[in-house]
């Protein structure tokens, strides 16, 4: 009899810590998500201008703008713009035709493969008549 009380004890415990267990992994698997709030409505047009009023001369950000105008007057001439805009619209060029040269690359590849399995298969064939 003992032993039967000392499993059925044991059968308890074990019991008890299997559902412990069950409870402490569903537990950490059953975690919500936490809701962010909405996002606020973007100022209007209105409240920007007023925003912008109410700024002082030495804002940051007046003072970046005024340091970036001043560079596009004095830092570069119009033809120095017009050679950057000119080397750019070259390189747009040359990359659309290395993309044109490129898909040509791919097309002749497979004409080549196609070519060159039929001669296998004409050699193979040869081979087999010579035989």
């Amino acid at each position: 009899m003992s032993s039967c009380l000392f499993t059925a004890g044991r059968r308890a415990e074990d019991r008890e810590l299997i559902l412990s267990e069950i409870e402490m992994n569903l537990g950490s698997k059953g975690k919500k998500r936490m809701v962010l709030p909405t996002r606020p409505d973007p100022p209007s047009v209105e409240q920007i201008l007023e925003d912008i009023n109410r700024a002082y001369p030495n804002d940051p950000v007046f003072s970046l703008l005024q340091e970036s105008s001043e560079d596009l007057k004095g830092g570069s001439s119009s033809s120095e713009v017009e050679a950057r805009y000119l080397q750019s619209r070259r390189y747009l060029e040359l990359n659309e035709r290395l993309q044109e040269a490129r898909t040509e690359l791919v097309q002749r590849r497979e004409e080549l493969r196609a070519v060159g399995e039929s001669l296998e298969k004409s050699v193979a064939e040869v081979k087999d008549g010579a035989i």
